[in-house]
């Protein structure tokens, strides 16, 4: 009988994909982390944990470690993306997340930039994203230039 501190052990030991990927399955949210945190676990097996939800919490704290796990590929990237938009819409700030995304190059500027608009994004979350963006090297686009009265 495995007992659920046998799962995270496993999840934080092991480096065989196949059985990481049957962890992700697990029901545990503590397992779910330390899969997010082996560099170890394959892509598909982090986009499984992309979809898992516990708690808000839980559910921020995976989302921050599989923005920055180094074996997340673009499609990944687009399920953390996606999942830290539904939590910034219902009110449960994955501010580190999103910070996450904003320093991952796979991702384009523009499709983080728009974490900084959806409701339950504070000033300081946009400035964050700014930030992080600008040390990417990118910039936000050039306002558009106004018309100026005419005579």
């Amino acid at each position: 009988m495995h007992t659920p501190a046998h799962y995270r052990d496993l999840a934080r030991a092991c480096d065989d994909g196949r059985v990481l990927h049957r962890l992700a399955r697990c029901p545990y949210p503590f397992v779910w982390h330390e899969l997010a945190a082996n560099p170890h676990t394959p892509p598909a097996a982090l986009l499984e944990l992309a979809a898992a939800r516990h708690s808000p919490w839980n559910d921020n704290r995976l989302l921050h470690l599989l923005a920055g796990h180094p074996a997340a590929d673009r499609t990944v990237l687009h399920a953390v993306l996606d999942a830290t938009a539904a939590g910034l819409t219902q009110g449960r700030r994955p501010y580190a997340a999103a910070a996450a995304l904003a320093g991952r190059s796979e991702l384009e500027a523009d499709e983080v930039r728009g974490l900084g608009a959806l409701p339950g994004a504070s000033a300081r979350l946009r400035t964050l994203l700014h930030r992080r963006l600008a040390a990417r090297g990118e910039t936000p686009p050039p306002a558009p230039a106004q018309a100026s009265p005419g005579p």
